[in-house]
């Protein structure tokens, strides 16, 4: 009796998008499309009082007649330029702060970043930027530059950890063996392997940096020439009580959409990169 042999199928390499990466294109291509909208200017007032949703006015207007959909769209760019460069440039500081302290450990190099980062993390997070900001407020980038003082000392914690867990594998000690200098064994062999551990905390950084310009704008104490999520809905609490609720929906729903996609990508990412997950 003879067994039938049947052709094996070929594998697939293709793969459904992940939840995260969908809600995060449905998030950019709203803003997209609201681009493409012939949309006035956001700032731009109008008689339009809390005027409904319009060909004009997509979604509609708000106290001031304003086209709430421009300033949704301006404030969406806004805070994804903000995460990028707080999240890039605090990044870095922390790597190199964290690669540095690591690779000298229980050195002075090492002393003086330990001192640096329990001195900035002891001050109250909000209390210094809000300080900050407000003490450089006629720099458009008091904000930003005050985040990448305070949130690169977790990073630098986390691959600080990484480095010295890492140093003295059979594999670094080779490196070293052979010649490498340390920022070359550092970069060409510790960096890849705290990938998993960058990319989550990049993300995390991108994430509190966009929730922290929110609280500080809705608190009043953000850049007045950009419109973003948080004045948006500091606007809305008074709206709201009239029954005029898009300005808060649109910041909200999209505020929403940009945390969460990111948090779901970051999560799909770290197990695809960390090879103690098993998956290829």
């Amino acid at each position: 009796m003879t067994a039938s042999l049947k052709p094996a199928k070929p594998s697939s390499r293709f793969k459904l998008p992940t939840l995260g990466t969908l809600i995060f294109i449905s998030f950019i291509g709203i803003l997209l499309a609201l681009a493409a909208y012939p949309l006035p200017e956001w700032q731009t007032i109008s008689p339009d009082r809390f005027a409904g949703i319009s060909l004009e006015h997509p979604l509609g207007t708000n106290a001031l007649g304003q086209d709430i959909a421009s300033r949704a769209e301006t404030a969406s760019w806004h805070s994804l330029r903000i995460g990028l460069i707080v999240a890039l440039c605090a990044g870095f500081l922390g790597v190199s702060l964290g690669l540095l302290s690591g690779w000298y450990a229980g050195r002075w190099p090492d002393t003086i970043i330990l001192w640096l980062t329990g001195l900035m993390e002891a001050i109250p997070f909000y209390l210094f930027v809000a300080a900050f900001a407000y003490a450089l407020r006629q720099f458009s980038w008091s904000m930003e530059l005050a985040m990448v003082i305070t949130f690169w000392t977790t990073m630098a914690r986390l691959i600080r950890a990484e480095v010295i867990r890492l140093k003295q594998r059979d594999f670094i000690l080779s490196a070293r063996a052979i010649g490498l200098s340390p920022g070359q064994t550092m970069t060409a062999h510790i960096l890849p392997n705290a990938l998993p551990v960058l990319l989550v905390q990049l993300s995390m950084i991108f994430i509190a940096a966009i929730k922290a310009e929110v609280i500080l704008s809705f608190l009043g104490l953000g850049n007045n020439s950009n419109i973003s999520w948080g004045q948006m809905i500091s606007e809305s609490t008074h709206e709201v009580i009239s029954g005029h609720y898009m300005n808060f929906f649109s910041a909200s729903i999209l505020l929403f959409m940009l945390i969460y996609s990111i948090s779901l990508i970051t999560d799909n990412l770290q197990t695809r990169s960390d090879p103690r997950q098993g998956v290829a």
